[in-house]
């Protein structure tokens, strides 16, 4: 049987399903960029992304974007340009890493979390942002005007709805099942609010692609481990994004997405210190005092150590 090559492999990932750009930027931003410090010099950044088939021009683009919307900010040192994670953008960036690299061990206390917008209170550009925010943290539209969601932090929800201006403006309370009360079981809003059956397969197909390379028997190129670590995460991460992020005791059993997850720490624990090696070689050619990974980095996927 031939031996898996780590080589074709990327190859034939890229020329099947290439990432876009922007979108693939941002993948680096907060797996390699934001442990270092959050700021990488452009010329870092384009060796990072020529790997993928990214070249000079589209890179500039994608972070000429990604700064209009808010997510980056370049500065100028002569004839060289920085980008760096914008301040108002990292608390968004440090919620998605919970997401990706944290273990699924949220469990239901039997509450949902509603949100309830009535009597005209949120205008229609607060009213569509809102939805987008709370569909993205995983809520679900359970009745028209009312969002919900078994498992909320409430501290993410206090962040969106002061980010937004939309304090004060809807109704946030707790509900529970009325004891002795012939009411359907809450836990059916779940088939009610959310269809799994995409997010099932989505985790699915990442198995199937990434789960080979467990089988690799001799260390990777940094470059090589740079890729595909970059690659696992932008997959794992795609995936994640629709999500909801329900309570354990909520999911169908098997639920695929704790096996992704499982699989993701594996090839994360075993490529992440050649990775680094690429990653730390690129933004000294850059900057000689560039900082390494700070100690939140190890302690991704349970910890790198």
């Amino acid at each position: 049987m031939k031996q898996l090559n780590s080589t074709e492999w990327i190859a034939r990932f890229l020329a099947s399903d290439p990432p876009r750009s922007k979108s693939l930027v941002m993948t680096i931003f907060g797996d390699a960029i934001a442990p270092h410090g959050g700021t990488v010099w452009l010329g870092s950044l384009i060796e990072l992304l020529a790997p993928f088939g990214v070249n000079d021009r589209l890179l500039r683009t994608s972070v000429f974007r990604l700064a209009q919307e808010g997510w980056l900010v370049a500065s100028r040192d002569r004839r060289r340009s920085a980008y760096a994670i914008l301040p108002q953008a990292q608390p968004r960036f440090e919620r998605a890493n919970r997401r990706i690299y944290a273990p699924l061990e949220v469990h239901w206390d039997g509450q949902w979390t509603l949100l309830l917008a009535s009597g005209g209170q949120l205008e229609a550009p607060l009213r569509a942002a809102l939805r987008k925010e709370l569909l993205w943290e995983g809520y679900a539209l359970v009745t028209p005007g009312v969002f919900g969601h078994p498992a909320a932090d409430v501290d993410v929800l206090r962040d969106i709805l002061d980010r937004l201006g939309a304090g004060g403006k809807l109704f946030a309370c707790r509900a529970t099942e009325m004891p002795g009360v012939a009411g359907r079981p809450l836990p059916e809003l779940v088939g009610d609010g959310w269809d799994l059956s995409g997010v099932s397969a989505g985790y699915q197909q990442f198995i199937d692609r990434f789960e080979p390379l467990l089988g690799l028997a001799a260390p990777m190129a940094p470059e090589q481990a740079f890729v595909i670590r970059t690659l696992l995460i932008h997959a794992y991460r795609r995936v994640q994004l629709h999500d909801p992020m329900l309570p354990v005791e909520l999911l169908p059993d098997p639920w695929p997405g704790a096996r992704a997850y499982e699989l993701a720490r594996s090839l994360y624990r075993q490529i992440c210190a050649a990775a680094e090696e690429h990653v730390m070689a690129a933004m000294l050619r850059e900057d000689d005092g560039a900082a390494p990974a700070d100690t939140v980095f190890f302690e991704r996927f349970g910890g790198l150590g």
